[in-house]
């Protein structure tokens, strides 16, 4: 199931939202343009190395220009390829315009960062000796939807079902689609429990965990970062003062 809009009109432009893609294409642009002896070693640079990770957590020195714990930010801005790009900027695009609209500017790109943070983390705790480089934006997006699912529970999805050369389209409640896009990254991140994965690289592996930590996590720093209050009476309030 691809989505492809939601019924759900926004009061303010998203500014951060639109920088959020912006900066994730450019990146992905110059990924593209680095040769290939050089792109191995930008991605397992900037991106989460599991095994590196926890070598810096136990305070060994990690033989790199940058610290070891920054790529749990600069990883949420490199994809793997093409359609990783496409697919989390489609989501994003439907689903962060609306959660920025309730918590404002600053507090979502906060909580966008935190998401992704905390996403990663679940990831590692989950193969903390990998060599594997975790990236991309599918854990911070995940945060906005357990936000939104949370917000806009009866909000409607519009989506395709790809089928062959048929692409029926659906009409679901956001709590329906999100709720099953949930249930199948728990599933899967079960099964994977086995098997070494990371996000969204061309070798076919996905961090199930990540989604389904980005997911819970939204759903718990949304509420205490303001998801259900009344931003503009708090910013009418903050300019009167």
């Amino acid at each position: 199931m691809v989505p492809i809009r939601d019924n759900n009109p926004t009061t303010i432009t998203p500014y951060v939202t639109f920088g959020l893609i912006a900066i994730n294409v450019l990146a992905f642009i110059y990924e593209s343009s680095l040769p290939p002896q050089y792109l191995d070693g930008f991605m397992h640079l900037f991106a989460v190395v599991p095994r590196e990770l926890s070598l810096s957590f136990g305070g060994a020195t990690i033989n790199q220009p940058i610290p070891e714990w920054s790529t749990l930010i600069t990883s949420q801005f490199l994809h793997g390829g093409i359609l990783h790009l496409g697919g989390n900027m489609l989501f994003l695009w439907i689903f962060g315009n609306n959660v920025e609209d309730k918590l404002g500017h600053i507090k979502y790109l906060i909580f966008y960062l935190a998401c992704g943070v905390l996403a990663s983390l679940t990831q590692w705790y989950f193969a903390q000796g990998s060599n594997i480089p975790n990236l991309g934006a599918s854990g911070a997006i995940a945060g906005v939807m357990g936000a939104y699912i949370l917000r806009f529970p009866q909000a409607e999805i519009l989506g395709v079902v790809p089928l062959g050369i048929f692409f029926p389209t659906f009409r679901v409640p956001a709590y329906f689609f999100l709720g099953f896009w949930f249930l199948q990254q728990g599933f899967y991140g079960v099964a994977s429990l086995e098997t070494t994965t990371n996000i969204g690289m061309e070798s076919g592996g996905i961090a199930y965990w990540a989604h389904a930590g980005g997911f819970v996590f939204g759903a718990i720093l949304g509420p205490l970062l303001g998801l259900f209050s009344d931003k503009r009476a708090e910013e009418e309030y903050f300019y009167r003062q």
